[in-house]
């Protein structure tokens, strides 16, 4: 069996004061089959000089506009051609340098599975991890497990590009949610990594615009799930979040 390609897909508009730690993160894995992409939107800022500079370890780059973040993820798409895509957002970085290496080896002793997923932890804008995220990823996932939130942050649900639709630009904060249970219901065999992924930084479009992301999770959820077990739902997520929230300061 020969060791899978993972395509790395990076989006960025304006983004020059946190990109080179997530290209830096990504050129410097010690595991060689690696597609690294990046989308930009046409920033007017340093960010397509910084690109520059490290070409030589990027397979393939644009800045253009665009319709917004999943439009640029889209592009990626399009461009991906390794086995698994893989989306690392500006400022996110892997949580050292072998974190490829060895989820390549996890993949090959199962059988390269449609889907790998693992654990991430948060930074805040000095690049310093803060917390833990709330939602621990289930031992066992399935498109069912969505129900209870997005138990598996996006930058840590690694998919085989075979199965991955485009993401649905009907959603424009929550699209990555859609396209996670896409995925699911698509897939065969999931496997859990069981190992910490990625740190990522706890800010951009989703978390600036909070209650209009939560507004599409909601309808996401009422057309996969149905809206009275939605409704039950939310409830307890209201419970569970303020809990964690007095008890721990998590997010």
């Amino acid at each position: 069996m020969r060791s899978p390609v993972f395509s790395i897909i990076t989006v960025t508009f304006n983004a020059a004061h946190v990109l080179e730690k997530t290209i830096l993160s990504v050129i410097n894995q010690t595991y060689p089959p690696i597609e690294f992409i990046i989308i930009d939107g046409g920033s007017k800022d340093r960010t397509v000089s910084i690109i520059r500079q490290y070409e030589s370890g990027i397979k393939y780059w644009i800045s253009e506009s665009d319709k917004g973040i999943y439009d640029a993820m889209n592009k990626g798409l399009q461009a991906a051609t390794g086995d698994y895509v893989w989306f690392l957002n500006a400022g996110d970085v892997f949580q050292h340098h072998n974190v490829l290496m060895e989820l390549a080896a996890i993949a090959e002793q199962n059988g390269l599975p449609d889907i790998l997923y693992g654990e991430t932890d948060l930074l805040n804008n000095e690049g310093i991890v803060f917390a833990k995220r709330r939602l621990k990823a289930p031992r066992r996932l399935t498109w069912k497990s969505f129900r209870m939130g997005m138990l598996v942050c996006h930058q840590a649900f690694i998919v085989k590009r075979s199965i991955s639709p485009e993401y649905d630009l009907q959603y424009r904060f929550s699209a990555d949610f859609d396209w996670c249970i896409k995925c699911m219901l698509l897939a065969t065999k999931i496997t859990n990594s069981n190992i910490r992924l990625v740190n990522y930084l706890y800010q951009g479009a989703t978390t600036a615009n909070r209650k209009e992301s939560l507004k599409e999770r909601y309808a996401i959820m009422c057309k996969y799930y149905g809206t009275i077990a939605t409704v039950i739902m939310h409830l307890w997520f209201a419970i569970r979040f303020h809990w964690a929230k007095w008890t721990r300061g998590t997010v």
